[in-house]
């Protein structure tokens, strides 16, 4: 997508002429979830590799930036609403900031001790990601109304399916470029790509005021969404934290997280376009339900997968990798639809949207690890039967009930779809 030059969508804004890179988007989308879960993946393994910490430590330090991360969400919402007639220079820092975390976490050795070197670096990392994610789907309300038709599907389409494919690039580059330098350094690069492509998609945004948060807390359809969006991302939080447990000891495949974590990342990014184009035909909220009801199916499978049955598991890759393309693309865009309706200048409302899909996580470590444990769960030994029952439960069970709570939530809101 980097590689050829991004065509434009030709239209007339509301106050002049305008034009929307789409393919802008979709780059910017994937330097930003390079920042995300591939960090997850690649900094602990190289602090524990290159520098001897322990895993306790790295992730006693990632739980509570994590707790920090949530709890600043929606401050950084306002600061990005009070710069929001200089959004363009606020962005560029931010990108300055993340890249230079990004430098210093994986290409500078630790010039103070390894463990509190990680936790400022990733401190400014997942600041700097946060404020960016706020402006960038801030701006992408504005630019969806500038777009023919469906224009926040086709906003969702380009963004959503950048961000998976970025991800998916973010999870190989330090075995392609072999070793976790080469990656920084190739997020930087990416990091200049992406603001150069977006330099002319700032400067709409001072035409319309800054709403705060109180239009979003007003509206009950708002709130709903953001209801939606807390419980509808917990299936994902709960497997995502229970995963490598999953494949290492109930599946008996050590190696396999890698393969498994890609081609669930490469499922939703092909089916993220052919989701919006549905939903472009159907309507976003019965397209969305129908996703929903896949990602069900699939961790109902898991919970009858036993040591070996990587065949299956790969299956289940697929399918719930696609349903999380229906997820990502359409529930942000539904919200963002609601947003220009009203309250188009309401950054804040993408710090509480930021918020309540990041607290999802932390509930999920903090309820489930320490129920496994209770169980007799414990990683990385041979477990009782009992103890790798209930980690499939943990894993598919759970998943299936609280996706069955979104359905209901989604099913029983009701508003008019454009």
């Amino acid at each position: 997508m980097t590689s050829q030059a991004a065509p434009t969508v030709a239209i007339t804004a509301q106050g002049g002429a305008g034009a929307v890179s789409l393919p802008a988007y979709g780059v910017f989308a994937a330097l930003l979830a390079a920042a995300g879960l591939p960090i997850y993946i690649h900094a602990p393994k190289a602090y524990v590799d290159d520098y001897g910490v322990s895993l306790a430590a790295l992730g006693a330090v990632l739980f509570g930036l994590r707790l920090f991360d949530v709890v600043q969400d929606p401050l950084l919402g306002r600061l990005a609403g009070l710069l929001r007639h200089q959004r363009a220079m606020a962005v560029a820092g931010g990108v300055a900031v993340m890249t230079a975390s990004m430098l210093g976490l994986f290409a500078v050795t630790p010039p103070i001790a390894p463990l509190i070197w990680f936790a400022i670096m990733l401190a400014g990392v997942f600041s700097a990601f946060s404020f960016l994610t706020i402006c960038f789907y801030a701006q992408g309300v504005q630019a969806a109304d500038r777009l023919p038709g469906a224009g926040h599907l086709r906003l969702a389409r380009w963004r959503e399916t950048g961000a998976l494919l970025g991800v998916c690039v973010a999870a190989v580059v330090p075995v392609v470029l072999g070793g976790f330098t080469g990656f920084a350094l190739g997020f930087a690069a990416l990091g200049l790509t992406a603001l150069w492509l977006m330099r002319n998609e700032w400067g709409s945004t001072g035409q319309i005021p800054e709403a705060g948060f109180a239009p979003v807390l007003r509206d009950p359809i708002a709130r709903r969404l953001l209801l939606i969006a807390l419980v509808n991302a917990a299936p994902v939080a709960v497997s995502s934290t229970l995963f490598l447990f999953f494949v290492e000891s109930r599946l008996a495949a050590p190696g396999w997280e890698g393969p498994f974590l890609l081609l669930f990342f490469l499922s939703a990014a092909i089916a993220a376009p052919g989701w919006s184009r549905a939903a472009e035909r159907f309507g976003p909220k019965r397209v969305l339900l129908a996703g929903m009801m896949l990602a069900i199916a699939a961790f109902a499978f898991a919970i009858t997968l036993g040591a070996g049955d990587t065949i299956a598991f790969a299956l289940i890759c697929i399918a719930s990798g696609a349903a999380l393309g229906a997820d990502m693309t359409l529930l942000p865009a539904i919200f963002a639809t609601r947003m220009a309706k009203i309250a188009p200048g309401a950054s804040g409302a993408f710090g509480l949207w930021s918020f309540v899909s990041k607290l999802s996580l932390a509930f999920a470590a903090i309820a489930l690890l320490p129920a496994l444990e209770a169980a007799g769960f414990r990683a990385g030994t041979n477990n009782t039967e009992p103890a790798l029952w209930a980690l499939s439960l943990a894993y598919g069970l759970v998943p299936c009930l609280l996706k069955l709570l979104a359905i209901g939530l989604l099913a029983t809101t009701t508003w008019k779809e454009d």
